[in-house]
């Protein structure tokens, strides 16, 4: 009986672990399946795929031309937002009915960020100038005092400081401490900045992708900035990531330059693009579940991970996309 006991804890222990052991979060891809694309009067065929535990992708949410990113609400896990390129569109049931929130003079918005402090507050970077909510999305008012030119596709809410946000411009970069009320230039090249990330290891360390300036890296929650990867340092980067386990393992990837890494914060990069079929890169992302897990997504050949930081790649599906943007929300 004794023996028979000590197996039944042993099986329940096994058990408890499998649990425990279930990924915290679900992939979203935001894309368009242009390599096959299928003539319809809706795009059938694009917009954001969730991935499931065995690997298959899943269309999501509404069937609208340009869906570029998603995001889910950190206080209300059924209130998402989708950035298209006709303004943003939300649901408050878990993705069961969708409406438009902005209007006609808002176009083609790029990416989102919720505010550190305040969770029904979210930002928005559109081509247009960025937008500010503070009812969760439902509503939304322009956030322009400051700039001199608006287009955007890319910021970060600073996770350490409510009401501190970044701002990619076409110039640079901007910063606003007040909740996006009024924006400052950052002392940074006058270049386009294409994605900008914060370190979740170590939220002072941030990465920025430029279009034909490289990679650029600040160590001081982004009040100063210094070039880094020589091998990218003309390349038009469209993606950067920064692994949340490690602030020392960072990707970039752009048009040519394929997948680079690097496992030293930035002292050294190495080209990861063996075993991808093309070097024209547009998403990089680290697994926040699988420690060491690089996803990549290339131009119209589909998706890639790898459990070894590059070295070798795997298969991850969505043959024929052009990948916008990977977001890992938290699993329901």
């Amino acid at each position: 009986m004794i023996r028979r006991a000590l197996l039944l804890l042993a099986l329940l222990g096994s058990a408890s672990v499998a649990v425990a052991a279930t990924p915290a979060s679900r992939l979203y891809a935001a894309v368009a399946m242009t390599k096959a694309q299928r003539n319809s009067p809706t795009p059938l065929d694009s917009g954001i795929y969730v991935r499931d535990a065995a690997g298959q992708w899943t269309l999501f949410g509404p069937r609208i031309l340009g869906v570029l990113s998603v995001a889910r609400s950190p206080s209300h896990p059924e209130v998402m937002l989708l950035a298209s390129a006709d303004g943003v569109v939300r649901t408050a049931d878990g993705g069961r009915t969708w409406r438009k929130t902005t209007g006609w003079e808002v176009a083609d918005v790029r990416a989102f960020a919720y505010d550190a402090g305040n969770p029904d507050q979210v930002y928005a970077a559109t081509a247009w100038g960025p937008l500010r909510s503070t009812d969760g999305g439902a509503t939304w008012t322009l956030a322009q005092a400051g700039l001199d030119r608006l287009f955007c596709q890319t910021l970060v809410a600073d996770t350490t400081k409510p009401g501190r946000v970044l701002l990619g411009l076409e110039h640079g970069l901007a910063v606003s401490t007040d909740g996006a009320r009024s924006w400052q230039r950052v002392a940074f090249p006058d270049v386009t900045v294409l994605r900008l990330v914060q370190s979740a290891a170590d939220p002072r360390l941030l990465l920025a992708a430029t279009q034909g300036r490289g990679a650029w890296l600040s160590r001081d929650g982004g009040a100063t900035w210094t070039a880094t990867d020589p091998g990218s340092a003309t390349a038009n980067l469209y993606t950067a990531t920064l692994a949340p386990q490690d602030p020392a393992r960072m990707a970039v990837g752009g048009w040519g330059a394929g997948v680079r890494v690097s496992t030293d914060g930035g002292a050294t990069w190495t080209d990861r693009t063996a075993g991808l079929p093309v070097r024209n890169v547009f998403v990089v992302a680290f697994d926040p579940d699988v420690r060491g897990r690089l996803w990549a997504s290339t131009f119209e050949e589909g998706t890639f991970y790898s459990d070894d930081l590059g070295v070798t790649w795997r298969d991850g599906g969505l043959y024929g996309a052009y990948a916008y943007d990977f977001v890992f929300l938290p699993g329901r």
